[in-house]
């Protein structure tokens, strides 16, 4: 009778609100979040966080030991700190300004202006930025150096015994030489949002009679003000640390503030100093640094 009831039971359907037993849910082994974020965390700081604070600390230690102040006034109160600041500055807001300008009209030429080869140039933009800052001043140098092909050329004419051409080793080769890399920094953003202008407000506004200047004016220009901004921006700080383009074109007389560092680390041996100049420098960078990330947000880019 037990046995019966107990095979009948098990034979008839369960109810639909009854619910149906399960395996047992298995204990969870995933990694918390934390943990997998520890080894970059980890690296990060041994490579990057562990020295920079190596340097600032450094630059709070005199020659004679303790923590003070003192190399700061110093180097503030240097002649060849001031005019190593001022001269990155100009230097870095007049390639800028520079790149600025004619990244934007070699944009406009190849974004609008159809030519046979138009798109793999856009394309050697692209490849361009991969460049190191060195060849690009080699290459200025085989060109205007001294013994370059400029030089060679006017003294095979004329027969001088050296070309007029030796302002590579100036400031306005420097200035010429850092435009000549950066500026391919400025077309890539300027190329993306040229591409995604609608090119239907440019038939109305001519066909309205509008010149191509105005087109550029009012219709191409504040469309690529975000794009110029952006663009502007990053080469600014770059231009602020360049160190390879003053190096390599051995124009005398031309210290930036990475020029200071090296001169006052590895010539000098004076180590609070140009960690003094170093952090003076990563303020600079990091605070333009940061304008360059909003104005990349607003920009999209």
């Amino acid at each position: 009778m037990t046995t019966a009831t107990t095979a009948t039971a098990a034979a008839a359907p369960r109810s639909p609100a009854e619910p149906v037993p399960g395996p047992a849910p298995a204990r969870s082994r995933s990694v918390p979040a934390r943990v997998w974020a520890l080894p970059p965390v980890a690296v990060l700081a041994l490579a990057f966080l562990y020295p920079l604070a190596l340097v600032v600390q450094q630059s709070f230690t005199p020659d004679e030991g303790g923590v003070s102040l003192d190399p700061y006034a110093d180097v503030f109160a240097s002649e060849a700190f001031r005019s190593a600041l001022t001269t990155t500055v100009w230097l870095a807001v007049g390639s800028t300004v520079g790149c600025l300008v004619l990244g934007f009209v070699l944009a406009l030429v190849i974004a609008f202006v159809p030519f046979p080869g138009g798109k793999a140039v856009a394309r050697f933009v692209d490849v361009f930025l991969s460049f190191p800052s060195f060849l690009i001043t080699l290459a200025l140098l085989f060109v205007y150096g001294s013994v370059g092909m400029a030089n060679g050329l006017w003294t095979d004419v004329t027969g001088a015994a050296e070309g007029p051409f030796h302002f590579l080793t100036t400031p306005w080769g420097v200035l010429l030489a850092e435009i000549t890399y950066f500026t391919p920094f400025v077309m890539r953003p300027l190329l993306a949002a040229f591409s995604q202008l609608d090119t239907s407000q440019l038939e109305v506004a001519s066909s309205l009679g509008a010149g191509p200047v105005r087109i550029i004016r009012q219709v191409i220009l504040p469309e690529a003000l975000p794009a110029l901004a952006a663009g502007g921006s990053l080469v600014l700080v770059m231009c602020l640390n360049e160190f390879g383009i003053v190096l390599f074109t051995g124009a005398k007389g031309v210290t930036t503030l990475p020029m200071l560092v090296y001169s006052k680390a590895i010539l000098e041996s004076d180590y609070p100093a140009a960690c003094v100049v170093a952090v003076v420098n990563i303020a600079i960078s990091v605070g333009l640094y940061s304008l360059y990330r909003v104005v990349s947000r607003r920009a999209g880019a």
